[in-house]
């Protein structure tokens, strides 16, 4: 389980720490952030998937995705008397995510996303490139709980011997958690990234008449409901089997008074 999510220099956020519980309801005006915050749990989720810089670059890259606000507030901002506006950077750039465990038997992850250094030779001079990553047990990242370093190409684990480095090199455009995620040597690489993967995001599940919720899909057991929707059928036949049948029903009962779910197995189609 997760406590806190954490994001600097994304969008309109500047800094923010989100503290997460078994369910976490985030409100606020137009503008105000909401999106932000979503986008950067999925963005988190991406890295485990391998699609983190290509998703960024979808986005308009660094240069679109980064907030673009003051490195620093001056007095005067922070008084009201002269409006919050960017400015030239004088700091690397600088995207940084990252969650914190619950307890001492769950992980940590943070990651920090900027530029490569000036090369002329290459045509990717803007590509976003990982800086660094961590993990760590527990809700602190300190040096007693960190685990798991990368820092650019260099990758360490920590083992009961100490750290002991990685010879292979991580290519910048690459997370740790894609190139070595080792049962062996790094379990916790391994059980973080498919607890990423596992997350889902249901802001894009189509509802009109040609969604794929709404057309026979091939069926098989569906403990969780894929992002678009689409064996939405298998997910509810597999909570009448081998879930709470019966709180199904009266959930739905509670939103439309009166309906009921049947699913329809046509052969191998639901």
């Amino acid at each position: 389980m997760l406590s806190a999510l954490a994001i600097a220099n994304y969008r309109s956020l500047r800094q923010l720490t989100v503290p997460l519980a078994r369910l976490t309801v985030v409100t606020g005006p137009n503008g105000s952030g909401k999106s932000s915050v979503y986008r950067a749990m999925r963005l988190l989720a991406e890295i485990a998937n391998g699609g983190a810089i290509r998703s960024l670059v979808r986005e308009g890259g660094l240069s679109s995705t980064l907030w673009a606000g003051p490195e620093r507030f001056s007095a005067a901002m922070l008084r009201g008397e002269m409006p919050v506006q960017g400015s030239t950077r004088s700091e690397p750039v600088a995207l940084k995510l990252g969650f914190a465990g619950a307890s001492s038997e769950d992980f940590g992850y943070a990651i920090d996303i900027g530029l490569p250094p000036p090369i002329p030779s290459t045509a990717f001079s803007r590509d976003p490139e990982i800086k660094h990553e961590a993990i760590w047990a527990g809700p602190l990242l300190r040096p007693s709980t960190q685990l798991v370093d990368r820092k650019g190409a260099s990758l360490r684990l920590r083992d009961g011997r100490g750290w002991q480095p990685v010879g292979r090199p991580i290519p910048p455009f690459a997370s740790m958690m894609t190139e070595h995620a080792d049962p062996r040597d790094a379990p916790e690489m391994l059980t973080l990234r498919e607890q990423m993967r596992s997350w889902r995001f249901y802001d894009h599940f189509r509802s009109d008449g040609e969604a794929p919720a709404r057309q026979p899909q091939l069926g098989t057991r569906t403990p969780v409901l894929a992002n678009d929707g689409a064996d939405l059928a298998a997910a509810l036949q597999t909570i009448r089997e081998i879930g709470d049948g019966e709180a199904l029903d009266r959930a739905v009962d509670d939103a439309f008074p009166g309906a009921r779910i049947e699913i329809d197995a046509a052969g191998d189609r639901f």
